[in-house]
């Protein structure tokens, strides 16, 4: 059963429906409360591996961006903790070895209860504390990022699913999650909190250049699209999915970025570039390391979608 307190403010009636799960949906969201018998045996091999990183120790921070609003940096993809009169909404949740740490950070500054993750996307590095918390806890993904935690077999991918938009309500504020297209996975959302005008952009920003995970359904041909929509959103500060704490400007020259490596390397194919020499310009201009993730999860289905 979902969690949440009741919201007074709906739209149309299946949110009134939904009223006491402090959940709206829009645009044929899919509920999904039961995940079959068959799904947890496949997750075995993940949890093996997963269980293998559990010895790992935690190493991450706590910042404060407001009052009702801290991120934890450092493991993994970055957390944004927001805490109401009624409850804690988290966006992503690090490896699993990191949710300890989490709620003890989450507890250091708060005595309410987290009710809701939001995931950004679906990689291991946003996503492994998800199998381990409790079933008050609601995880909620796009419905992309969860078809990729099943077929990979993670533990933990989220009973809640949307195709465009959902919105969370609860204490009386308000966390809107966003899907405009694909960049590094089929399934990146941007989560906004509209009291601060902050933005959570996933890993559509992380770092200084992209991560184009094709096995995951990303585009480089689509980041830009998707980084468009988002930066015509009314919003000052950026939690990007890796890294510090970024402005809006910081986003726009991000996505300026991703439209140069996209139209440097078109021409380079377009001119008969070897691809070993293209391999050398994105390592000396763009920071793709030889053997990096970069390289070996992006680097030959950026080619080819650029020869298209």
């Amino acid at each position: 059963m979902l969690v949440g307190a009741p919201i007074t403010h709906l739209r149309g009636p299946a949110n009134r429906r939904l009223a006491n799960f402090g959940i709206v949906f829009r645009m044929n969201r899919t509920l999904l409360l039961r995940l079959s018998a068959g799904i947890v045996l496949l997750a075995g091999s993940w949890l093996a591996y997963t269980q293998n990183r559990g010895a790992q120790q935690a190493s991450n921070k706590l910042n404060k961006i407001s009052d009702d609003l801290y991120e934890i940096e450092g493991d993994g993809g970055n957390v944004a903790v927001y805490i109401t009169e009624e409850g804690v909404i988290l966006v992503d949740d690090k490896f699993e070895y990191d949710y300890n740490d989490i709620v003890d950070k989450v507890k250091s500054v708060t005595g309410q209860p987290i009710r809701y993750v939001l995931n950004t996307h679906h990689h291991g590095d946003h996503t492994g504390g998800n199998a381990k918390f409790p079933a008050t806890t609601e995880i909620i993904a796009h419905v992309n990022a969860r078809k990729n935690m099943i077929d990979g077999k993670q533990p933990g991918p989220p009973r809640v699913t949307f195709t465009q938009e959902e919105d969370v309500f609860l204490g009386g504020k308000e966390v809107r999650a966003r899907y405009f297209g694909r960049g590094h996975t089929n399934g990146d959302v941007l989560i906004y909190f509209p009291a601060l005008k902050v933005l959570h952009t996933g890993d559509l920003m992380a770092g200084s250049s992209p991560l184009i995970d094709y096995a995951g359904g990303g585009s480089l041909v689509e980041w830009t699209a998707t980084l468009d929509a988002a930066l015509s959103m009314d919003f000052d500060t950026v939690i990007p999915g890796h890294g510090p704490i970024a402005k809006k400007a910081d986003l726009k020259k991000y996505r300026d970025n991703v439209e140069k490596l996209r139209t440097e390397v078109t021409g380079l194919i377009r001119r008969g570039t070897a691809k070993e020499e293209i391999a050398k310009v994105m390592t000396g201009e763009y920071g793709w390391q030889p053997g990096g993730l970069q390289m070996t999860r992006g680097f030959e289905g950026m080619l080819a979608e650029l020869k298209r």
